[in-house]
């Protein structure tokens, strides 16, 4: 007889907590710069920077600014995804993961092309300073919270119903809810530029390609909810 403890994690969720972890200690404990390295090559950066590749859809998924960054992201993964990865099986698991991490990326990408092009336009009627557009370009983008946002999304689907304890301020609310208010104040936030700094459409992203994709599966009958 097999039996899952209330805490017990799932083998995906597991790996990708401890493959985050080590990555994560490669950026700040091994020398030589390592970690620039790691970012400069394995984060994801706008094709128009020269320094683009498309290994970094996957790998900028697996590195973090910080601890507070990582804990965050790798806290939401455990506390969501151990549900999901029994429900939906960990190989399917892993396929919606990495599905709505790349997701993420492009939508980002999408979002970078236009704002460069924006300020292109700017700099070239001369009310855009270069510096401005220089800095965008050479923006680069790491974390896998735009996974982690496509977890919480298919939580927030199958179980709609389900509370979530809020920290601050410290009410339970419905995940649907909860997903949907998250989803709509990350897509403010990308488009009025408000909070700097953090990767906004990437989040939406996540969110997005995690949507179409349990449609999907629920259509074509792979998943029940």
């Amino acid at each position: 007889m097999r039996f899952q403890g209330a805490y017990a994690t799932p083998p995906v969720v597991k790996n990708l907590i401890i493959l985050n972890g080590l990555f994560y200690l490669a950026q700040t404990v091994l020398p030589g710069g390592t970690g620039e390295w790691m970012v400069r090559h394995l984060g994801l950066w706008f094709w128009e920077s020269g320094r683009f590749g498309l290994h970094q859809l996957v790998t900028h998924m697996f590195l973090h600014g910080s601890l507070t960054h990582l804990f965050m992201n790798m806290f939401a993964l455990w506390m969501f995804g151990r549900t999901l990865e029994y429900e939906l099986g960990s190989r399917r698991f892993l396929s919606y993961y990495m599905v709505t991490g790349v997701g993420a990326a492009l939508l980002q990408l999408g979002v970078t092309w236009i704002e460069v092009h924006s300020l292109a336009e700017g700099v070239m009627a001369g009310t855009t300073n270069p510096f401005l557009l220089q800095q965008r370009i050479d923006t680069v983008t790491i974390g896998a919270s735009g996974a982690v946002f496509g977890v919480l999304l298919a939580f927030g689907m199958m179980h709609p119903n389900a509370m979530i304890m809020l920290l601050i301020p410290p009410v339970p609310i419905k995940a649907k809810y909860f997903v949907i208010g998250y989803g709509v104040l990350e897509l403010a936030l990308g488009v009025s530029g408000a909070q700097s700094g953090v990767a906004h459409f990437a989040h939406v992203g996540g969110m997005l390609w995690g949507f179409f994709l349990l449609r999907y599966w629920k259509k074509t009958g792979k998943i029940f909810y």
